[in-house]
């Protein structure tokens, strides 16, 4: 069985072919550049040529892209963008619209062919991986079984209401409705509608012939992280995900998910992160200490204290070095080997969850590489 599981991020798109015929370690795989961050090349490259820009496509993630798009526009150059490619940068196209970017029709955008450069906007090409692929030897058309792909995704929040607090109450809705990590995955015609990103990639794959699994990043990359076997069988644990632009923990134990908080890499201090992490584990972290610094939230399920020797936080993520120095209980965890694959192997432990058909040659294949069976 081949499964091709993709984890998008803000910084790196990481690539993980899982081949449940091989050990873990030995599957092939790519950490590239994400789509944001070559759609924002491209960007600076037309303002470095003084070219006006035209995108369309669909809604992906913003985050570079975003902040290439606004320094070209305060350059003096135009950003012709349809509906779709324009949600990238906010739900709220007047929002959009009063940024500077110019709304245009498809046809519009066809029209304009020769006093601008064109430049699609989407987080997944299935058709460059399958080129990459290719040139050693697979043939992902004739020989794939499954995608599975990961997008941390804000969700649409109704006017009026703040996308971080959109954002965690969703992540909360989730854990009550399905109290493990595959919670917040679906398959792709069960993606919720206010999951617009998600439902962006899902629309993206040009093979209807193939099962699409889609994730949230974060709880991807800790389900992943869970896959050391430095873990342990462990009673109770906490694991931080700490990415380029979002990092966020699950307090784990007996009775599932215990707790959890979100917040914004860039707005938390080292030391702001300690104390959430330690007032997750003492179960008193309450949502007002961390949406009111910019994070999304904290929910806790359960507000019992863990006792100290339960205390270990596992870290991973691109930006884990921020936790380096602390002197609590740690363990940097690199699934079969490979932290920045921690996503991917998140994203196979949770196919074998929504493709039940699946669960056992996942789980046979990652647990003969030590992996194991987790929340």
């Amino acid at each position: 069985m081949l499964i091709l599981a993709v984890d998008i991020g803000t910084g790196t798109q990481d690539i993980l072919l899982f081949d449940s015929a091989r050990e873990v370690e030995n599957c092939f795989k790519m950490v590239l550049p994400s789509p944001t961050v070559q759609l924002a090349q491209a960007v600076r490259e037309a303002t470095r040529r003084g070219e006006d820009v035209v995108l369309t496509g669909v809604l992906m993630g913003g985050g570079p892209c975003a902040w290439a798009v606004r320094d070209h526009l305060n350059a003096g150059y135009r950003v012709y963008a349809t509906p779709d490619a324009a949600r990238t940068f906010d739900d709220d196209l007047d929002w959009v619209a009063g940024m500077g970017v110019i709304l245009v029709s498809e046809d519009e955008a066809a029209a304009i062919r020769h006093s601008a450069v064109h430049l699609r906007t989407g987080d997944f090409d299935y058709h460059a991986l399958a080129q990459a692929f290719g040139h050693f030897g697979v043939n992902l058309d004739r020989d794939l079984d499954a995608l599975a792909i990961a997008v941390f995704d804000h969700g649409q929040a109704p006017p009026g209401v703040s996308d971080r607090l959109f954002r965690f109450q969703y992540l909360a809705e989730r854990v009550r409705a399905e109290n493990r990590l595959s919670a917040f995955a679906f398959c792709a015609e069960d993606v919720p509608p206010i999951m617009t990103r998600m439902r962006a990639v899902a629309a993206s794959v040009p093979r209807d012939d193939l099962p699409v699994v889609l994730m949230d990043t974060a709880p991807a990359a800790v389900l992943g992280a869970l896959q050391d076997a430095a873990v342990g069988q462990r009673r109770s644990i906490i694991v931080v995900n700490v990415g380029n632009f979002h990092c966020l923990a699950f307090r784990l134990g007996e009775e599932g998910i215990e707790g959890i908080f979100e917040h914004h890499t860039g707005e938390i201090t080292t030391a702001q992160l300690e104390e959430f992490l330690d007032r997750l584990a003492e179960g008193t972290l309450t949502h007002e200490e961390v949406f009111g610094t910019q994070g999304h939230g904290a929910i806790m399920f359960l507000k019992r204290a863990l006792p100290p020797e339960e205390r270990l936080w596992v870290v991973t993520g691109p930006r884990r070095n921020r936790l380096r120095s602390s002197q609590r209980p740690k363990l940097f965890a690199a699934p079969f080997g490979d932290m920045m694959l921690a996503g991917c192997y998140g994203l196979i432990r949770a196919c074998g969850d929504v493709m039940p058909e699946y669960g056992p040659l996942i789980a046979d294949a990652m647990q003969r590489g030590d992996g194991r069976a987790l929340w």
